[in-house]
């Protein structure tokens, strides 16, 4: 298999910096998705993999092995697109088995092949037919069978969901899921969509104006971000900022808005002990409250409902918070009411902070990336 290592690698087109000194491992057998808004580079450290862009500097290492000039088609990658680049005129077996074919396999080993894939893939059935007889999932399943027939060592994927439906989306990240469980090999995932990244990562890589910004499991990602951008890219609906002050509250350090007093919790006070006066914002997830509950001491917040919005499992609260409008998700239990004053317990071991200049995370240092 492969281990993919970055070492200082940059990518201009032209005067345009598309990636900025990029260092970074991709483990082997590894799934790895890089996440990121349009025009980000992932895309381009995508291709760079792949051998399809030159680097304008640095390394890109397979295991021990230096590729920046080796060719494509000696890489041994293969690549699933968010277009399928299905033949129209051949049929589904025949896209399968076209590399194969190409590569000048035995006739018996690219029809073994090809089947187990198919099989695999749930689309044994439809090997006569043409991609215009498929669905937008099948032709995607085509697509994935066509590269996993190469047995690669390295797997990439650009966006190959994303001209899905919704529902089709949730189960066909169930089966690459489980397509790399089953394959035991390097993947390598480009995709904007934060519910892809989350279900489907080891671990995450958050680009952006193509620097790396945090590089982490998912659930670290989620919960202890770098930075702002970080915080607001994962997260749905995106996490709230309000601007403030640290202050002393009692034997503990606590964020101050207006009338809103939130205490922090033990490891947060810790870390900010004697910062009393200096200006932070506050980030909190619209989920990391509790209609529910009474509020501990230093954790109520108290706003008015300007509309609920109901989700069926859950409602939002669009509530005017301290002088800013802040979304909140709360049960179905309780109904709430546009135009209701709502006393909402917050939790304080989630609550985030950040410095209003550079927008680097005051607690989550640690979560730089590596």
């Amino acid at each position: 298999m492969a281990r993919i290592r970055f070492e200082n690698v940059t990518k201009y087109y032209g005067s345009v910096l598309a990636v900025d000194n990029l260092n970074l491992e991709i483990r082997d057998k590894e799934f790895v998705v890089l996440l990121g808004p349009s025009g980000c580079g992932k895309t381009t450290t995508l291709n760079m993999i792949a051998g399809l862009e030159e680097l304008t500097d640095g390394d890109i290492w397979f295991d021990d092995e230096i590729v920046n000039f080796m060719p494509p088609h000696k890489r041994d990658v293969a690549m699933v697109f968010q277009s399928y680049a299905l033949y129209p005129h051949k049929s589904v077996y025949e896209n399968i088995a076209f590399g194969l074919a190409m590569r000048k396999y035995p006739k018996a080993e690219i029809d073994k092949r090809v089947r187990d894939a198919a099989m695999r893939l749930h689309i044994d059935h439809l090997l006569d037919r043409r991609p215009n007889q498929l669905s937008g999932g099948q032709r995607q399943r085509v697509a994935l069978g066509r590269a996993m027939v190469r047995q690669p060592a390295v797997f990439l994927m650009d966006e190959p969901l994303s001209n899905l439906d919704a529902a089709l989306r949730v189960s066909m990240r169930a089966e690459i899921k489980e397509l790399h469980q089953t394959m035991q090999t390097t993947f390598v995932y480009v995709t904007h969509d934060q519910a892809e990244a989350l279900t489907l990562a080891d671990r995450i890589v958050v680009m952006n104006d193509g620097i790396v910004q945090q590089v982490g499991p998912p659930d670290e990602i989620y919960e202890r971000p770098r930075n702002m951008f970080v915080a607001s890219f994962l997260g749905n609906p995106p996490i709230n900022y309000l601007h403030g002050e640290l202050i002393e509250s009692g034997q503990r350090m606590a964020f101050r808005r207006g009338a809103l007093t939130l205490s922090l919790n033990d490891e947060a006070s810790a870390k900010l002990s004697g910062q009393e006066g200096r200006k932070a914002i506050l980030g909190i997830r619209p989920e990391d409250v509790d209609d529910r509950s009474k509020p501990s001491e230093g954790g109520a917040i108290d706003g008015h409902v300007n509309f609920v919005m109901p989700i069926g499992s859950d409602q939002y609260l669009n509530m005017k918070l301290a002088g800013e409008e802040l979304f909140f998700r709360v049960g179905k239990e309780t109904r709430h009411q546009n135009g209701e004053e709502v006393t909402l317990a917050a939790n304080l071991a989630r609550l985030h902070l950040f410095d209003p200049e550079s927008r680097e995370s005051l607690l989550w240092q640690e979560g730089a990336p590596s």
